[in-house]
This record gives structure tokens, C-alpha cells and sequence, in this order.
């Protein structure tokens, strides 16, 4: 069975999503036959790439609130992220352009360790308040997870990934997904947003039950739900 999820490396509710996931999938008799498959998806693809700015002033300029009402709604968010076991500093962070993180997470996936890169990058950013938005500050994490820095410095020069970054928005918005995390099983079964785990095990069940069904055979030289008559 196989879950895909859309997500940014800088979406608060992705790393949280990420987690009740994760809590789902401990709880699935079935997690070792399940392929989680991250998905590009990027919030805000008009960001030049290169630029970086302050998180909490430019997300109250957007939704046209004052910078203490947006840092209250910062502090939420953490709460919950808390709860997940993850430690956030929203208030802190800067933003960019994610699509060389994008790119690189697709070289990763060729070399078996996107899973790996996509939890090192999320907590790089939001637990550890650092970069994740040009090259330099990509490859301390690409190596950490085990690539080639040659390769990977290759790789985001020459936009070999782009058209696949590209592909991920493009069949997200086939799929009608609007925001992230967008999670979809089977390509049959999706929910939107950092559903409770509950919620993502019952879809994980419902998946199963439907690509699985019970087929009962009869017995063969066998005795029947009445006593055996010899």
C-alpha cells in the first residue's frame, strides 16, 4: 500500500502531519507493507529564489492582521506542534523559496533516502531555526543523510529535478488538492490538513480492507461448524 503526501519543508502543519502520520502507522498491524512517498509541494512558488525575509511580519501583511495578533497565532500552533513532541520558534523564522529543497529531495529519493532528508530538513527548520533555501545551506543536510555533496551541488545547478518538482504540483492539483499536508492512499483515499492520527489510521484501514478482501474458501476433507461424524 502506498501513502502519498504533498507537503512544504516549511508548512508548520506538515511536520506535524508528518508526526500523526508516523503515530498512525505504529499503530497499523500492516506498517511494514506501507511506502510513504513525499510529495513537492511548494505554499508559495513567487518568493525569487535566493531572497529570504522574516516569517511573522510578511504572514500578518498576507492574512492583514497586526504582528502581535499573528505572533498569538504563532504560539497555537506551537502548542500543538508541542504536543507532537516537536519544539517550534514560528516567531523566529525566515522564509524563502523552496524549490532547490524540493529538487534535492527528489535526488534523495534516487538514492533511497528521501524519508531520511525530508525529516532532516523539517527539523533543521523548524526545531533548529536554520536555512533551507539555497544550495550552501542544503548540503550540510544532504550529507548528513548520506549524498555525494559533488552530486548534489551538480544536481540543483543544473535543474536536473525541476520537471519533477514541477510533476508533484501538477498532479496535487489534479487531485484537488488546495493546501498541505494532502495525504492519499492508493490514489483512492485522501484527506487534507494535519488530520488526528485516529483519522489517518481509519483511512490506512479502509485502504487495506478494500485492496485486501476476505475470500473464504470452503473446507476441504474437513468437518463444518457441527461436531465431526466419523
Amino acid at each position: 500500500m502506498q501513502v502519498e503526501v504533498w507537503s512544504d519543508v516549511v508548512c508548520p502543519w506538515c511536520y506535524i502531519g508528518k508526526r500523526r502520520l508516523e503515530s498512525a502507522l505504529e499503530q497499523f498491524p500492516h506498517r511494514d507493507q506501507v511506502e510513504v512517498v513525499w510529495r513537492s509541494f511548494q505554499l508559495d512558488p513567487s518568493v525569487p529564489e535566493g531572497e529570504t525575509h522574516p516569517t511573522l511580519p510578511a504572514l500578518a501583511a498576507k492574512y492583514g492582521t497586526d504582528v502581535e495578533s499573528m505572533r498569538a497565532n504563532m504560539a497555537r500552533v506551537e502548542q500543538v506542534a508541542a504536543d507532537e513532541g516537536l519544539e517550534y520558534h514560528l516567531a523566529d523564522a525566515v522564509s524563502g523559496n523552496t524549490l532547490p529543497a524540493h529538487e534535492l529531495l527528489h535526488l534523495a529519493a534516487e538514492h533511497g533516502k528521501r524519508n531520511a532528508l525530508k525529516e532532516r530538513l523539517l527539523h533543521a527548520y523548524f526545531v533548529e531555526g536554520r536555512p533551507v533555501f539555497d544550495v550552501d545551506s542544503l548540503v550540510p543536510f544532504a550529507v548528513e543523510v548520506g549524498l555525494d555533496e559533488t552530486e548534489v551541488r551538480a544536481a540543483l545547478t543544473d535543474r536536473r529535478y525541476l520537471a519533477a518538482v514541477r510533476q508533484d504540483g501538477a498532479t496535487a492539483q489534479a487531485l484537488g488538492a488546495t493546501g498541505v499536508p494532502f495525504f492519499v492512499v492508493d490514489r483512492k483515499f485522501g484527506a487534507a490538513g494535519a488530520q488526528p492520527a485516529e483519522l489517518l489510521l481509519q483511512i490506512l484501514e479502509r485502504a487495506w480492507a478494500e485492496a485486501n478482501p476476505l475470500v473464504t474458501v470452503p473446507p476441504a476433507d474437513g468437518c463444518t461448524d457441527d461436531s465431526c461424524a466419523v
